[in-house]
């Protein structure tokens, strides 16, 4: 049991750091054709030009890469005119990610979900997508993200490793790949040719459980009555609660609720509450379980209690709107921080999450970067 215990412990660390040695200092660069965000074939021949290659290894759904975009960005922008060219890679496959590996990102990380999460980032460096047969990050013995490779003009690897020394840009003291970048830059040998990299390991393919998967878990009905929406209309818990009003009756509500289911899941560890109401007939009980019971949604679900619509939503609020699907994410102190009448933006409605989610001891600077929309 003793030994079980430690290789827990172990196998935890790893997905949070990278003690193991990539490419040795020397070696060529690995060669690789790679589609990017911009729909185009990115391959290592293509930055010949430029005497100075930077390789960074980076996904969407990992909280330290999240913390480094802009430090990547940075590294592109100021350094291209002197002849350093800066390229993104994310090694994830997007099937290897567990669904509560995403409770920090709005996106998974297939490369739609790339091109989502640059062009809401407004992110300029190429962003290359391995996650298919994941061969380059291989080729790199990748250990974790992000993690940072510099090559010099005859494509020899000069230094890898971190790309500085703090997930908290503010805490940062030690600015390791610029200061290898600007020992080539000037022609002067790199000081120090590798440091420990820490954040996510890389989601290889065997690994994990597909971010959708569904949990095998009851599915119920409970009756709302006016006192029962008055109260969940003040949250008052100490969670975060997200609130979607549907019909079966309902198109649009029906095309965007497993959507929801799944946003429940990726956010359900991080203290957030996810709670339908049907708006349904209470008679129409068992059209409703059933519903529930194919998008296996093991959340809380509530049924208005009598017919009377109307009363009943003015129980919730008398402000709240007849139409559905209306949805509504409020605070623990009764505050509605987002709300949306018709068909949801998911991507939209996760980052209003994300940005009232309150930081872990793990992944301190997350709601920052999301509240920076």
């Amino acid at each position: 049991m003793r030994r079980l215990v430690l290789l827990l412990i172990v196998a935890l660390a790893a997905c949070r750091s990278g003690s193991a040695r990539s490419l040795p200092q020397g070696s060529a660069a690995p060669d690789f054709a790679l589609p990017g965000v911009d729909g185009k074939i990115h391959r290592l021949s293509d930055y010949a030009a430029s005497p100075i290659l930077a390789v960074v290894f980076t996904c969407n759904h990992c909280a330290s890469s999240e913390l480094y975009e802009r430090r990547i960005e940075r590294l592109y922008e100021d350094y291209r005119s002197k002849g350093v060219a800066v390229v993104a890679i994310n090694p994830d496959n997007p099937d290897a990610v567990n669904v509560r590996d995403l409770g920090y990102t709005d996106v998974g990380d297939g490369l739609p979900d790339m091109k989502a999460r640059a062009a809401h980032r407004h992110l300029d460096y190429p962003y290359l997508y391995d996650g298919e047969t994941q061969a380059t990050a291989k080729a790199f013995a990748v250990v974790a993200m992000p993690q940072i490779f510099v090559f010099d003009r005859d494509r020899k690897l000069q230094y890898e490793g971190r790309i500085d020394d703090n997930v908290r840009e503010t805490l940062v003291k030690s600015h390791d790949a610029r200061e290898a970048i600007d020992a080539l830059v000037a022609g002067r040998p790199v000081s120090t040719a590798h440091t420990r990299v820490e954040g996510c390991a890389p989601a290889w393919r065997t690994a994990g459980a597909t971010a959708g998967a569904a949990k095998n878990a009851a599915v119920g009905v409970e009756m709302a009555t006016p006192e029962v929406l008055k109260k969940l209309r003040g949250n008052g818990t100490s969670k975060l609660l997200l609130v979607n009003f549907w019909a079966t009756w309902c198109g649009p509500c029906a095309v965007e609720f497993p959507d929801l289911v799944d946003t429940s899941r990726m956010y359900g560890g991080r203290s957030l509450e996810f709670v339908s109401v049907s708006v349904n007939q209470p008679e129409e009980k068992a059209m409703v379980l059933e519903f529930l019971q194919k998008h296996q949604a093991s959340n809380r679900n509530l049924l208005f209690a009598t017919p009377n619509t109307y009363d009943l939503q003015a129980a919730f609020d008398p402000a709240m709107p007849s139409a559905v699907p209306f949805t509504l994410v409020i605070a623990p102190n009764g505050d509605v921080v987002y709300q949306e009448l018709g068909s949801l933006d998911i991507l939209k409605l996760r980052r209003a999450i994300l940005s009232n989610l309150a930081d872990d001891r793990d992944n301190p600077g997350v709601q920052a970067y999301w509240a920076a929309d």
